[in-house]
């Protein structure tokens, strides 16, 4: 397990929580949503659709990791 990892419970997560993807770090900004996969802003991560990757490396989402403020 890796420092950060929401391990797929939805519920830690807060709606604006940024996940950064453990294979590429290309972070999930809910206040920016991911046009490429046509998310608009202010979708939560927990709310993305269960087909949702990574846009960059096509990771799974439970490639990602929890982004905490230092």
């Amino acid at each position: 397990m890796f420092e950060g990892s929401y391990l797929g419970d939805a519920s830690a997560l807060r709606p604006d929580s940024r996940l950064e993807c453990k294979i590429c770090w290309w972070v999930y900004d809910p206040a920016l949503g991911d046009p490429q996969w046509g998310i608009p802003p202010g979708v939560p991560f927990a709310g993305l659709p269960p087909h949702w990757r990574c846009p960059v490396c096509d990771g799974e989402r439970d490639q990602f990791m929890l982004v905490t403020s230092s």
